[in-house]
């Protein structure tokens, strides 16, 4: 029973540092408040992470692990609601992990580790994106030559990685409050689909605007 204790803790500690990373930005949040949140004492926070990087790189692990296993899902794509899923619930786990995308070019100015890693994750990114336009060419879903792909899929990772920065600066005081994810999901869903639309059969492009039915894209 005691040996399960420290577990407990640092499974808790994370917990509380995303939640508080992604409501107020990891640069706001001190391991101070952390310990506050958490009515532990500092040097108990210490105990089971001895510095805030390596809270980020804890959280960032989860994220790369999640991510890769769902990276997975692109070879199971066959036409654009497949894709709209996917790309629905790429949007929701980023979301989970805002933080990182929030605050990105402050964190890998700061932590090196983050800032080899997340060329592993924009690397994988774009191999999955591909992965996706290959399937939907394959089902006769997509016409678009080679050449194009490449340029289109680097354009769809951009915008993946970038919607809620994007999302963020258009309404700084609400775009990454949990009552606006939805609509900011839905938004950046289309809007990597939407590098699409001159490429997607006739049926498929109706198919995918009927996807996000009431939404006007601004």
């Amino acid at each position: 029973m005691h040996t399960k204790k420290p577990r407990r803790t640092a499974e808790r500690i994370l917990e509380v540092s995303l939640d508080l990373f992604n409501r107020f930005g990891e640069p706001n949040v001190s391991t101070t408040l952390i310990s506050a949140e958490l009515n532990i004492s500092p040097g108990n926070l210490y105990y089971h992470y001895p510095a805030k990087d390596e809270l980020i790189n804890a959280l960032f692990d989860r994220y790369e692990r999640a991510l890769n296993e769902l990276l997975h899902a692109a070879d199971d794509v066959r036409n654009v609601e497949d894709a709209w899923m996917f790309f629905h619930m790429l949007f929701e786990l980023i979301w989970q992990y805002r933080f990182l995308y929030r605050d990105l070019n402050d964190l890998l100015s700061k932590n090196r580790r983050l800032e080899t890693h997340f060329q592993f994750v924009l690397k994988n990114k774009s191999r999955a994106v591909r992965t996706v336009l290959d399937a939907l060419s394959r089902h006769q879903s997509l016409r678009i030559d080679g050449r194009e792909a490449d340029s289109v899929a680097t354009a769809m990772v951009v915008v993946l990685t970038y919607w809620l920065s994007y999302e963020y600066v258009r309404d700084p005081r609400h775009a990454l409050e949990p009552e606006c994810a939805g609509a900011a999901l839905l938004r950046g869903a289309f809007h990597v689909l939407s590098l699409l639309l001159p490429y997607l059969d006739p049926a498929q492009k109706t198919h995918l605007l009927g996807l996000v039915g009431h939404y006007s894209p601004p």
